[in-house]
């Protein structure tokens, strides 16, 4: 059977991506596995399907590259906004539902704006964060995050006490000399460092605004592959109006046996 795909990636968190209105696709651990692998497959940090879907305009069901569905995916949610206006899914002003909810999407020419959920609870303790951005996320501040050991480091957190069964995505943050920041994230379900993280991104920008790190709510962070920016919004200590910005793009159409 051959199967039709396409590649896109949004700050170098790339994704194989599959039009499945008419759910024809044979969800497999061991496929999506397969199709993700480098060496093996299309590659990619992650597969993501669109679905049909009776109360917006698409859903969107995302699979780490482990082959397991996991939570939300914020770069992926992104992708998924470029992806679906490249059918005539959806204009460039859309809503779609996801694991997490319903989420709000816009194409605006190069930009792809993608409204995360509301964070209700932050966790701040003397030496990291942990919130809910759509996926669970550890937040540390460093001075230099070139110099971590994120594979490492990452992975000894990410299944480490308090996480241990669930886990946790890990963010080494810095904060830069124009109050914006540089991050590194370690992802669960990739079991890696990935070159971007739109959940993590999310969650370092209300991470340094929580830590009076950074005094404003529009905030630029560059990952190790581009460039986004977080917007939000704060009500009684809840934070609202969350927005992801960034690029998106395809990177090919393709093929292949499974």
């Amino acid at each position: 059977m051959k199967l039709k795909f396409s590649k896109y990636q949004g700050a170098g968190n790339d994704f194989v991506m599959i039009d499945d209105r008419q759910q024809t696709f044979p969800i497999s651990t061991k496929l999506i596995n397969r199709l993700c692998d480098r060496h093996f497959g299309v590659g990619a940090d992650g597969l993501i399907l669109l679905q049909n879907d009776t109360k917006s305009d698409f859903k969107m069901v995302y699979f780490n590259s482990d082959g397991n569905e996991s939570t939300m995916c914020g770069n992926g949610g992104r992708c998924i906004i470029r992806f679906a206006n490249d059918l005539d899914v959806a204009s460039e002003n859309m809503t779609f539902t996801a694991i997490d909810g319903l989420h709000h999407g816009i194409v605006d020419n190069n930009v792809i704006r993608l409204q995360m959920i509301d964070v209700d609870e932050v966790e701040d303790h003397d030496y990291y964060l942990f919130m809910n951005t759509g996926s669970p996320h550890h937040v540390e501040f460093v001075n230099k995050v070139e110099d971590v050991d994120v594979y490492n480091r990452g992975k000894e957190i990410r299944n480490g006490s308090p996480y241990f069964e669930k886990g946790s995505n890990v963010n080494f943050v810095e904060v830069t000399p124009d109050n914006n920041l540089k991050i590194r994230t370690y992802e669960r379900g990739v079991e890696n460092e990935t070159l971007a993280c739109g959940t993590g991104i999310t969650a370092a920008a209300i991470s340094a605004y929580v830590k009076n790190l950074v005094d404003k709510k529009s905030i630029e962070i560059k990952a190790l592959g581009g460039d986004l920016s977080v917007n939000f919004e704060e009500n009684n200590h809840k934070f609202v109006n969350v927005w992801l910005n960034g690029p998106a793009v395809k990177v090919f159409d393709g093929e292949i046996e499974i």
